[in-house]
């Protein structure tokens, strides 16, 4: 069978029994893959954890088969390492960027600038990370036409070489929060001093309870990186601008909480504002004077 096969198709019967060979190790290993996964999914619950097993099942899927293929091709080599000197040598020229996302991945799981679940921005891009793989991860993306850090629905994958050439930014690995601001603008005829107390009252409501948490993530963030901050609770700050003068509230959030904490805030703000009626909001104006007017004054 395999002399007529070989004649009929003009390929030497060695060849054609290593292709058979290879072939059969193919069909039993991602047989077995599916017998894990399947495993994996009925017994674990936990998403994430269920993840996690899935790649480690692909990564040894993997290994296996450059194992177990990869003997059979090169045979005709004196030794692993001249064929694998030749095949560097080539794979470094012809394929500089597959070459390059596999280093990146190996940055990615040596050194991990961030893990599946983080919220990073690399290369303009921000996101939720939900896959790692050799040469690329993707992210549920976040911003774009959104606003406040929400997700826009669409999923984008981005090579891994990305990691060695672009600055990337965790919002969560070593401290997970991270400082946000909302800017309240009020006339210049209003009591500030009364809309600063306003504010801070509501920020201690609202945000105060995150900063206990902080504290400590900070204290374990410092052990590796050079982080401290003295005021870790809500403050508010004043400055004058065109158009009135302007509270500005700082606080810590998760970096997934950001909006709803925002409309909780907003929303204490209009309500304790439209109470009093010595504060206003600002907004850009014009104001015209006459000659009558200035005369009269």
């Amino acid at each position: 069978m395999l002399k007529i096969i070989s004649e009929y198709f003009n390929i030497p019967q060695i060849v054609l029994m290593k292709i058979l060979i290879s072939l059969l190790i193919l069909i039993g290993l991602f047989l077995l893959k599916l017998i894990a996964n399947y495993v994996v999914n009925r017994k674990v619950k936990d998403i994430k954890q269920a993840y996690h097993y899935r790649r480690i099942i692909t990564y040894i899927f993997t290994l296996l088969m450059v194992l177990l293929i990869g003997p059979i091709w090169i045979e005709g080599f004196q030794t692993l390492t001249t064929f694998l000197g030749l095949t560097s040598a080539g794979l470094a020229i012809a394929m500089h960027d597959t070459v390059a996302n596999i280093a990146g991945w190996l940055f990615i799981i040596t050194r991990k600038p961030f893990n599946v679940g983080d919220r990073i921005e690399i290369g303009g891009i921000a996101g939720d990370v939900i896959d790692i793989r050799l040469f690329q991860f993707s992210l549920v993306e976040i911003r774009n036409w959104v606003e406040a850090d929400q997700s826009t629905g669409r999923i984008v994958h981005v090579p891994n070489n990305k990691i060695l050439r672009e600055p990337i930014s965790n919002f969560q690995t070593g401290f997970q929060y991270i400082w946000n601001e909302i800017k309240v603008l009020i006339t210049f005829e209003s009591n500030w001093k009364k809309a600063k107390e306003i504010l801070s009252n509501i920020a201690g409501e609202k945000a105060e309870h995150l900063s206990s948490g902080a504290q400590k993530q900070i204290k374990e963030a410092a052990r590796k990186y050079l982080i401290f901050y003295d005021k870790l609770t809500p403050i508010v700050y004043t400055s004058v601008k065109q158009s009135g003068v302007l509270l500005t509230i700082r606080y810590l959030v998760d970096p997934r909480q950001r909006r709803n904490t925002e409309q909780q805030i907003w929303e204490a703000i209009l309500e304790s504002f439209s109470r009093e009626e010595d504060i206003s909001l600002a907004y850009p104006t014009t104001r015209f004077y006459t000659g009558e007017e200035s005369n009269k004054s």
